[in-house]
């Protein structure tokens, strides 16, 4: 018998969202089953916002960036309703029986997962999908729109280069990832930087200006320097392993909070401090230094070839696990192949850089430093 699949966008947007919208709806109506819809991520389940989404709807979404259903960051337990915040967990699965789901699928990074497996625990039929320029969900390989977004990046870098030469300076780039260095550490490879500053890394100052007056003695005329959003200073680094340590050990919810909120007001401290650190780095060179801070241009634009073949694989193999009834699950990329990851295991884990990776070997070993 037909039966109705719901699908939501949540988290921060990415090229790639609308490709897996079109993949799943096109494949869902081989089958003649129904695809609904919810607006403006978990709000839209919450507070009953559909769009049936029909065979017309899909034509051209391959190439959209962005997504048609909207997005949110709202959790279902805490979710603004006029000047309060909200359970609106049980609105959520009232409705979901309400349409008479089969399923809902949920495409989204972190917090997406984190929140999929609060209602798969309420007993829905849940299946997810990864997203996110940041790469840093644990379990799969690569994301939707990560590619997309190093492709971004990169270009940015490159055309930094001309301005760069021409004015012999130094030139900070900061790049977005939250607080994995994925996007920076790709990024900064393909466009050419010199040095690289990744959360996983903390840096001293001192040692980036270093890295960049060697290159000016040897007769370098500037230096690019692409910088994670979340990178922090190696003197934090003590603060940080403790808090940490402190929010894993805790064992109960005041605690956690205790914890949660330390290491906010820490982030809060030493990261997004690229302007500060350009100041360092021309008082100790004496070179002039300009910050570019690439901001939300790195979640626009059109997917790339690699996303939208990507997006099309995932949004496939997720209406393959639904016809099976396997519900629960995340579709991951491992190597080549697509498999689904139980959500109890990967919700809620931070996938971070490997100090031992291939890209940080690569990088290494063509000269560019990580102000270590």
């Amino acid at each position: 018998m037909p039966k109705t699949i719901g699908i939501l966008t949540a988290g921060g947007d990415c090229p790639g969202l609308n490709a897996v919208i079109r993949a799943v709806g096109k494949t869902l109506a081989a089958s003649s089953h129904r695809l609904l819809g919810f607006k403006d991520g978990f709000d839209g389940i919450a507070f009953d916002r559909t769009m049936p989404l029909g065979e017309n709807d899909f034509s051209g979404l391959l190439t959209l960036g962005g997504t048609i259903l909207h997005t949110s960051r709202n959790k279902p337990h805490k979710m603004p309703v006029g000047k309060e915040i909200l359970d609106m967990t049980n609105a959520i699965v009232d409705n979901y029986h309400k349409h008479q789901l089969s399923c809902l699928i949920c495409i989204g990074g972190g917090g997406t997962h984190k929140n999929a497996l609060r209602l798969k625990n309420q007993g829905l039929n849940i299946v997810t999908l990864p997203k996110t320029i940041d790469n840093d969900l644990s379990g799969t390989d690569i994301t939707v729109g990560f590619h997309t977004a190093v492709d971004t990046v990169t270009r940015a870098i490159d055309n930094l280069h001309s301005t760069a030469s021409s004015h012999k300076r130094i030139m900070l780039v900061e790049i977005m990832g939250h607080r994995t260095g994925w996007l920076a550490l790709a990024g900064g490879i393909a466009g050419g930087g010199d040095v690289i500053l990744i959360p996983e890394i903390p840096y001293k100052p001192e040692m980036v200006a270093e890295t960049i007056k060697h290159r000016s003695r040897s007769g370098k005329l500037f230096s690019i320097v692409p910088i994670a959003e979340g990178v922090y200073p190696l003197d934090a680094q003590i603060a940080f392993a403790n808090a940490t340590a402190r929010k894993a050990a805790a064992n109960n919810k005041q605690k956690k909070e205790a914890a949660k909120q330390e290491l906010m007001q820490l982030h809060e401290k030493y990261t997004h401090k690229t302007v500060e650190l350009a100041r360092q780095l021309e008082q100790i060179t004496g070179l002039e230094t300009r910050v570019t801070i690439l901001g939300h241009l790195q979640r626009g634009g059109t997917p790339t070839p690699y996303d939208r073949l990507l997006a099309t694989r995932l949004g496939t193999a997720c209406v393959d696990c639904i016809l099976q009834e396997q519900f629960g699950v995340m579709i991951a990329v491992r190597g080549e192949k697509l498999m689904p990851v139980p959500l109890d295991e990967i919700a809620g884990k931070l996938k971070s850089v490997p100090i031992n990776h291939d890209w940080i070997s690569c990088a290494r070993k063509t000269g560019i430093t990580f102000g270590d």
